[in-house]
């Protein structure tokens, strides 16, 4: 038995499907991953993320001991409720993992990922010497994401006026406090929407609500789908210690400015871009019948070989989609190995869809 977050009976009485996710059980799908995916591109559908963890950072050298930590620089949060998204790297380069960092009047809350996280704290705990810094585990908040293009308009109905302001108000990659809520413009799905912090004991009932105002539950399932035609990446598949951000289409989120900033990872960055970056995360397309999946070799012409990390059938695009990374070299064609054949594959930029429309 894994852990479970406060709305697992809820999912039981729901009809879940459940499975372990990271030591979680949690709910895979409610009957059809498929429908509960065109659920959330076409109107909108709600995700217990409780699973993730949330952090929050206090004390006067929170700030200087965050641009150390991570690859970003949180010093360009200069409002409270801005965020950012950023890597947290270990000495090599390799991503110890990815989080969003918000800024509150407090410090900064960060939510990192529900398989890692007892890792995580153990690593940031491991780097608070010198600095007078708090990090504080919220394990008694649970964690909602409302995602789709009608999800602000809904829960702003469903919600106190003051709430419903916010909602209406906020801008993208922004969360601010309301009362014992804390609400953000954030996702994971490539659709708008919105993430809910809120108190353990209010999950539930506003989890009903929503399902009775005719929100859908959404489960796993269609969460991957969802991230992976929005060209997301996902840790211990896209990401994880032994690839960096220059190779996983996170460059952008590497603060280089200012130059005597020193965060963990630097120096290996920096080694490798002068060296020269030797593979890239693309996206794959097959145009035939069949299914690219994780693992799957991928091969380019004159160039070299890559493996896929995420692969599956795209319901909005009605075709097998995936992440892979392969050498730096690779054009727009390659090949994939499906159970000893070779199919040819259209390498794209690693985002299919957003905000409903296809990119590819």
């Amino acid at each position: 038995m894994g852990k479970r977050t406060p709305l697992f009976d809820l999912h039981l009485a729901l009809g879940a499907k459940l499975v372990d996710f990271g030591g979680w059980d949690m709910p895979l799908h409610y009957g059809s991953q498929v429908e509960e995916h065109h659920q959330v591109r076409r109107d909108c559908g709600v995700f217990d993320v409780s699973h993730m963890h949330v952090l929050d950072v206090s004390g006067s050298q929170a700030q200087p001991w965050l641009q150390y930590l991570l690859a970003n620089d949180v010093g360009r949060l200069q409002q409270t409720g801005r965020a950012l998204y950023s890597a947290m790297l270990d000495p090599q380069g390799g991503i110890v993992d990815d989080m969003i960092v918000y800024r509150t009047d407090q410090g900064y809350r960060l939510v990192v990922n529900a398989a890692t996280g007892t890792k995580d704290l153990a690593w940031m705990n491991s780097h608070l010497c010198g600095f007078d810094v708090q990090v504080i585990q919220r394990s008694e908040l649970a964690m909602l994401a409302i995602q789709g293009p009608h999800a602000r308009q809904k829960i702003a109905e469903l919600v106190t006026q003051t709430r419903s302001e916010l909602i209406h108000t906020l801008r993208p990659f922004e969360g601010h406090q309301e009362g014992d809520w804390f609400i953000a413009r954030t996702g994971y799905t490539g659709e708008d929407g919105l993430e809910i912090i809120l108190p353990s004991d209010q999950a539930c009932s506003f989890f009903n609500e929503m399902v009775g105002a005719g929100i859908s539950p959404i489960g796993l399932g269609a969460r991957d789908t969802l991230r992976l035609e929005a060209g997301m990446n996902l840790f211990g598949q896209e990401i994880d210690e032994q690839v960096s951000p220059l190779t996983s289409n996170m460059g952008w989120t590497v603060a280089w400015a200012p130059q005597d900033r020193d965060f963990i990872g630097r120096g290996a960055l920096q080694a490798e871009r002068a060296k020269g970056i030797a593979s890239k995360l693309v996206g794959l397309v097959l145009e035939e019948r069949g299914v690219l999946r994780a693992h799957q070799v991928v091969r380019i012409a004159e160039v070299g070989e890559g493996e896929i990390t995420s692969g599956s059938f795209s319901p909005t695009l009605s075709k097998s989609i995936a992440l892979a990374r392969v050498p730096i070299a690779t054009g727009d064609r390659a090949e994939v190995e499906i159970r000893g054949k070779w199919y040819p594959v259209r390498v794209v930029q690693p985002t299919f869809v957003r905000h409903g429309k296809a990119l590819i």
